[in-house]
């Protein structure tokens, strides 16, 4: 339990650092709020931790409203020590907004191999 809370204190702080890296593409960019919907709602749906699990409504509806594309910029190389990226190609999906193949999120490029994510294939 202690791990767990220890864990996500580590994952809030990372995010938060990330997310003050992020506020300077706020006047370039104009996603610093989706940034933190999405860290908000959606982070636990893709720590590189743990089994694949389906987004909640919440997530989806960030999702759903976000300039992705703009988010995708700003994934710095920190972020994505912690998260998973097939995890966000995964939730992206889930939502019925998926990444297109071979679109960069990060350095993270989507494969071209039109793979679906089903729960045997989630590893």
């Amino acid at each position: 339990m202690v791990k767990n809370s220890m864990l996500g204190l580590v994952l809030a702080l990372a995010f938060a650092i990330a997310g003050s890296l992020l506020s300077g593409a706020r006047a370039e960019g104009g996603c610093q709020q989706d940034y933190n919907a999405l860290v908000q709602q959606c982070s636990a749906y893709v720590r590189k931790t743990g089994p694949f699990v389906p987004p909640s409504t919440q997530c989806c509806s960030v999702i759903q409203h976000a300039d992705i594309p703009c988010v995708c910029k700003y994934i710095t190389p920190e972020v994505e020590k912690l998260i998973s990226m097939k995890k966000v190609v995964y939730i992206m999906e889930q939502c019925g907004r998926p990444l297109k193949h071979g679109s960069k999120c990060g350095s993270y490029i989507v494969p071209w191999d039109g793979v679906t994510f089903k729960q045997s294939s989630m590893a």
